[in-house]
């Protein structure tokens, strides 16, 4: 087995150490014995030493109580500092012998092949300046470090860098070690964990403040080295206003299941999002206006500042006093309605004009090298986030639009909505949006509920058009779901078009996704409303959910090709939404191959996803990773612009139909069929408990009931924690082993080798599969599980048995992940400080359960610390 390169596991030993010398100075040097005891009795334990496995459980057998919090915090920075050395070995200095990156070289490989196999320079350059690629943040429960902790942790990254530059002196080199032993000391006397839920405005500012301390400077740094490297294959550029990748957000605007997203929390938003873009660009133009003293201007600049002695001074300046004053108006209008004075900036070409001028006019008087410096970054700034920070989508559950129009038709005497058939529906909602009369008589009192959702339509109609993304119908399953949001916008007053997104999230949604949009599209007087592609979501994680991931994976496929053939045949140009989540249990993986293997036809310049979670941390976190993450994006969907994917061969079709039909018989039959099923998920995970933890704004559940009520997330999480794995493999052990039983081997084989989706479904599954641990999931049931239950926890662990052993036999290898070794090594290490985490958990669960303990106490504390440390410690499982 390759080991971790030197340089990563120095760096791990080194805050380890660092770490350890803080424990030591806080609770003396037995407890960190203790500590270390447990550590090394973990290893053994995992080299298959039963003397080991004894002292690991003898250790935390003998804890007193208030010692349970710090061995959690312990293993859990431990956890989290692996990760920092990690994330910067990714981004660390290579000297002249090394190679860089896939993530550095992807772009310009891919350039180089699409120019050599016939891509004219033209075409290469049109196509990267006009993609149209949006991640759209979203906030849920399993980012559960605090946003301070979060900004040490990048600190400590940057002493990672400090210390990497070779021709440091030994006083430079000690004080780096010196700033690194402080930071260390700062997060370990920092409580980890929130004591309450955050608010849905706290989730935003979460977000805002990852484009704020690293997005802001990743976007112009990653389009730099695009356009360097496109000029080197091309000897063309982007355009100055190119923005490939931009940016919106559902935090603040995803209200569904979620009441604490108000119509007040997303204006409020909306507002800070305002506040937030124009503080930057304060900032940038500060910079700006001191360092562009040049005399010589361009007759355009003249024209507008007159005989100033420093022509961009002046013209800057100008702008920043605009700035100054939408930032003023967006921090007074969050106290009240407030109109925008004339000099609050409302269009982005306020903002991008001047730093063109000044832009154009240096080049025009011989000053490019001046242009193409912090200003061009500026510029590339503004062109990606313009004045509104991200756009802000909403997103509201079906059955709340549908329970509003009830109330109202059932007010004016028209009937009940809610009993009306499709067609119906569709009468009444076509015939009243090209009405020109209003519905809502002014007198009407809506109840709460309808209130909340006739507030947010008119939040939406007031707000300029570039602050909002998409309306995003959770649970829609026909076209009377689009067009009651249409309906409901109208009535509130919008007098533009928007974005009105079905996602289609079951497995019986996505099967009839393209039947209902044929009959929306084709809807009189629909096509004049759309102005613009039809957009539509597909959904990952319910769907794996409903139905496990093998069918859940070949439905979504499906859905996509015939979506992309109806609009094809109505002539409307499609944009996917993907709701991928961050597990592969969500359709989560990696971003490059997953876009790469998308249905041939379905990324045609145009892709939105979902960065969702602790991932967007992880992704996004540091500049330098940022960058690295989007040049990967730019390549996969110019990639599958311009050379898509083959279109599967019939018979590889018919077994993936096979396959599908297996999985979803062999998952149904345990989550839903099996009647011990619910309450063996209830006692050997930490779902119920998780409920209670303040992880997020939103609620565990949409309601009461058995799993089906669950949401996708919490799901996924509580098997995560005690590393059964369940949603991500469950069914797939069926479906492959059936496969092989019926000769189809060969088959297998040849589709892996030649068909994308079906390779990337298997790597996915075999990377889930190596984090997944049997006899880590055993322990639970022993501490945790009824002993008439614990007969169910055996077969799910012999059926784990059989998806390692199908994919073995799929892949040809004697090991899961064998072809990565240095991945394997990296999940060999996290374990040594994984398993005594799981341990203490399965133990803090139980005393959790003997008594009923408040959030506060020491138990749930240490729980939460478990929590985090193992959602940390397994990274995109978590």
């Amino acid at each position: 087995m390759a080991e971790i390169d030197a340089r990563l596991r120095e760096d791990v030993h080194q805050l380890g150490e660092l770490l350890g010398d803080t424990i030591r100075a806080q609770r003396g040097a037995a407890f960190l014995d203790k500590i270390e005891r447990i550590r090394k009795g973990a290893k053994a334990a995992r080299q298959g030493s039963a003397d080991g496995a004894q002292q690991l459980t003898t250790t935390l057998d003998s804890l007193a109580e208030d010692e349970l919090l710090p061995v959690a915090r312990a293993f859990n920075q431990f956890l989290n500092l692996a990760n920092i050395a990690e994330q910067y070995h990714h981004v660390r200095r290579r000297g002249p012998s090394e190679p860089e990156p896939f993530e550095v070289r992807v772009l310009p490989d891919l350039l180089a092949r699409l120019k050599a196999d016939g891509h004219s320079a033209e075409v290469l350059a049109r196509q990267l300046g006009r993609l149209d690629i949006e991640l759209v943040l979203t906030a849920h429960p399993t980012e559960v470090s605090r946003r301070t902790l979060i900004q040490k942790y990048d600190a400590i990254a940057a002493q990672l860098a400090a210390q990497n530059h070779g021709d440091l002196s030994a006083h430079e080199r000690g004080q780096v070690k010196q700033r690194l032993q402080r930071l260390i000391a700062e997060a370990w006397h920092t409580e980890e964990i929130r004591r309450s839920r955050p608010s849905p405005v706290d989730e935003a500012k979460w977000g805002f403040a990852v484009i704020e301390h690293s997005l802001w400077k990743a976007v112009p740094s990653y389009l730099r080295r695009a356009d360097e490297a496109l000029h080197a294959v091309t000897g063309l550029r982007l355009p100055l206003a190119a923005a490939p990748i931009r940016f919106a957000s559902w935090m603040g605007g995803d209200r569904d299941g979620n009441p604490n997203v108000t119509a007040r929390v997303t204006r409020e938003v909306l507002l800070l999002a305002r506040w937030m873009a124009a503080d930057l660009y304060v900032r940038d133009v500060d910079q700006l206006a001191a360092e562009l003293s040049m005399q010589q201007a361009n007759s355009a600049v003249r024209a507008l500042v007159g005989d100033s002695a420093e022509p961009y001074r002046a013209l800057l300046k100008q702008l920043r006093e605009r700035l100054k004053a939408t930032r003023a108006w967006a921090e007074a209008a969050l106290a009240g309605d407030l109109p925008a004075p004339s000099a609050v900036l409302q269009s982005n070409c306020e903002l991008l004009e001047p730093l063109e001028l000044c832009y154009h006019s240096l080049h025009e008087c011989g000053m490019g090298t001046i242009a193409n410096g912090p200003l061009l970054d500026c510029l590339r700034c503004a062109a990606t986030f313009g004045l509104f920070l991200v756009r802000l989508d909403i997103r509201q559950d079906a059955s709340r639009h549908a329970a509003a129009l009830d109330e109202i038709t059932d007010y004016l005497g028209l009937g009940r909505y809610a009993e009306w058939d499709e067609e119906a529906r569709i009468a009444f909602l076509l015939r009243e949006l090209s009405n020109r009369r209003p519905l809502l008589p002014a007198q009407f009192q809506p109840s709460a509920d309808t209130a909340e959702v006739l507030a947010t339509c008119r939040v939406v109609a007031a707000e300029p058009e570039v602050s909002l993304g998409s309306y995003v119908i959770s649970m829609a399953g026909a076209p009377s779901d689009v067009l009651a949001v249409q309906l409901l916008l109208k009535e509130c007053g919008l007098q533009r078009s928007m974005r009105v997104v079905p996602l289609f999230e079951t497995l019986a949604d996505l099967d009839n996704a393209g039947p209902a949009i044929d009959r929306l599209l084709g809807l009189p007087g629909y096509r004049a409303r759309l102005q613009g592609p039809q957009e539509v979501m597909i959904g990952y994680s319910d769907s794996a959910k409903d139905a496990g991931t093998t069918a859940a994976a070949w439905a979504q496929y499906r859905a996509q090709e015939t979506l992309v053939e109806i609009c094809r045949q109505h002539q409307v140009e499609l944009l996917l939404f993907h709701g991928r989540g961050g597990t592969v249990g969500r359709g989560g993986g990696p971003a490059h191959a997953a876009i790469l293997s998308q249905p041939p036809g379905s990324v045609a310049g145009r892709f939105r996803t979902t960065e969702q979670g602790e991932m967007i941390r992880f992704k996004f976190g540091l500049p330098d990773i940022a960058e690295q993450n989007l040049n990967l994006y730019l390549a996969a969907v110019l990639e599958a612009t311009l050379q898509p994917p083959p279109v599967p061969e019939p018979a590889w079709r018919e077994l993936m139909g096979r396959l599908a039909s297996d999985g979803f018989t062999a998952y149904r039959a345990v989550v839903r069929e099996h009647p011990q099923f619910v309450e063996y998920f209830r006692q050997a995970t930490p779902e119920q408990e998780l409920g209670r933890l303040p992880l997020g704004s939103r609620p565990a559940k949409r309601r009461e009931g058995g799993v089906e009520s669950l949401r996708a997330i919490p799901w996924i999480f509580a098997w995560t924690q005690t590393r059964l794995m369940l949603p991500a493999w469950l069914g797939w052990e069926t479906a492959l082993n059936s496969a092989l039983a019926r000769g189809e081997g060969e088959l297998l084989a040849l589709m892996r080798e030649h068909w994308p989706f079906f390779r990337t479904r298997i790597d996915m599954l075999e990377m889930v599969l190596a984090k997944a641990d049997g006899a880590i999931a055993r322990l639970y049931d022993e501490r945790l599980v009824d002993a008439e239950l614990r007969p169910l926890g055996a077969k799910l662990r012999d059926l784990l048995s059989q998806a390692c052993a199908a994919v073995l036999g799929l892949t040809g290898q004697s090991q899961l992940l064998a072809h990565s070794p240095e991945t394997l090594e990296s999940i060999g290490v996290r374990n040594t400080y994984l398993d005594p985490l799981h341990l203490l958990q399965a133990e803090l669960l139980a005393r959790s359960r003997l008594r009923e303990s408040t959030v506060d106490s020491p138990v749930e504390q240490a729980l939460l610390v478990s929590v985090a440390g193992i959602a940390a410690g397994l990274r995109n499982t978590g």
